[in-house]
């Protein structure tokens, strides 16, 4: 079996449209959360969300590829192309060799709905012919293939909310099976628009307390509910031996990966724990954890009453005692839930805090709840050397993955 290594890191965040400055914002405690702008909310309960700002995607692109991509596939290019020009993989590695892993949740929904304003306007003919390719879950790996003439595996996840760490899960398996040296992988979204902030307002997932500093507070007792966000976080894996031949600077190794399904309900936890425990379980055992190690927890900490109670009850299954000692924070304070995009940020934030020995904050955390009684790092960053940072991301279906990383 092969080790596998991450030696790029890219980002589009509402707290940083580069890596250096999200890392910054993060172990800061700057919060990206604020009024929506996308659209007028005068008619909507939830009016604030995790917007991306000040994107140009004619820095990443020309003004044609633009007008033939969603938003979405936007971001995807831009972090992409920050984790490769980081990496420097491109021209050192065979194009066969070179795969593309990154999904969205929900895939080109802005272009959805302006499409369909479009036809309802002035009939079908008005329908751009690059409607389905600018609106398909899979279009963002295909392009990011194309645009590095990446010719080995390329897999677009959809899991909902744990997209992007399956990705980077099953692209580190790809690798450490031999089947490819590196995979760009990761996830995008841009789901910040009229009908997906109704559709998630109506199915009662997002906070209705409008208060930019005091609404992603997960752990808190006074949460309920998440607050959607939008960007891209790309990482490129490689092999580790490969990696060394070319000198490629390192963040860490990815050591571990476990992912399971509830099969319980659509939207809602198993409150349990005991599967999601199972996946924690399955990445600490491929990463021979001992159970003695300094462990930063990067949870996926929604900020809504089920998941941050049951996300709890698992870390608690799976750690043992070993929990007591370990760090814990959900970056979602900060960058809001980037859907499809989040567990590849949040693998970014875990890999940032093991290599610079930082552990970033839940910001807005006042009232402790009873029920999730973990160690948590509240309001400020703390510095601490870490053994072993994990990473989980739980979506809707019941599905769950999660990230253990060291350093090389």
């Amino acid at each position: 079996m092969r080790r596998v290594v991450v030696t790029g890191l890219g980002i589009i965040s509402p707290i940083g449209n580069d890596v250096q400055t999200f890392w910054e914002n993060l172990s800061n405690g700057v919060c990206g959360i604020d009024y929506i702008t996308h659209f007028n909310t005068d008619d909507f309960k939830v009016k604030i969300a995790a917007e991306v700002k000040n994107f140009n995607p004619e820095e990443y692109m020309d003004k044609g590829e633009v007008r033939r991509t969603d938003k979405y596939t936007q971001y995807a290019i831009a972090a992409a192309k920050q984790a490769v020009e980081n990496s420097g993989i491109e021209g050192n590695i065979e194009s066969e060799k070179l795969g593309v892993y990154i999904g969205s949740g929900i895939g080109g929904i802005e272009t959805v709905t302006n499409e369909h304003s479009k036809m309802l306007a002035g009939g079908p003919r008005r329908v751009s012919p690059y409607f389905v390719p600018m609106i398909i879950s899979n279009i963002a790996a295909g392009t990011i293939a194309i645009r590095y003439n990446a010719q080995g595996p390329c897999l677009p996840v959809v899991t909902a909310c744990a997209t992007s760490s399956n990705a980077i899960g099953e692209a580190f398996r790809t690798i450490k099976h031999g089947y490819a040296d590196a995979i760009i992988a990761g996830g995008a979204e841009a789901s910040i628009n009229q009908l997906s902030v109704a559709g998630f307002t109506n199915i009662m997932a997002l906070s209705t307390k409008n208060d930019p500093a005091d609404t992603s507070i997960p752990f808190d007792k006074r949460r309920d509910g998440f607050v959607i966000g939008e960007g891209a976080a790309i990482l490129v894996l490689e092999e580790y031996e490969h990696a060394k031949n070319r000198n490629a600077t390192i963040y860490g190794e990815i050591t571990g990966y476990g992912h399971t399904c509830d099969a319980h309900h659509i939207t809602a936890p198993n409150q349990e724990g005991t599967v999601v425990a199972n996946a924690i379980k399955a990445a600490l055992s491929e990463s021979n954890a001992t159970g003695e190690e300094k462990i930063y927890f990067n949870a996926h900490g929604t900020s809504t009453p089920l998941n941050d109670k049951t996300e709890t009850i698992a870390i608690k299954k799976a750690l043992g005692e070993n929990v007591q000692k370990t760090l814990v924070s959900s970056t979602k304070s900060m960058t809001g839930h980037m859907l499809g995009a989040a567990g590849a940020a949040e693998a970014i934030a875990a890999i940032l805090a093991l290599k610079n020995g930082v552990i970033p904050p839940t910001v807005g955390y006042k009232e402790p709840d009873p029920e999730c009684d973990l160690n948590i790092v509240a309001n400020h960053s703390v510095k601490e050397d870490v053994d072993l940072a994990l990473s989980t991301s739980l979506g809707f279906g019941g599905h769950n993955a999660c990230l253990a990383f060291k350093k090389v």
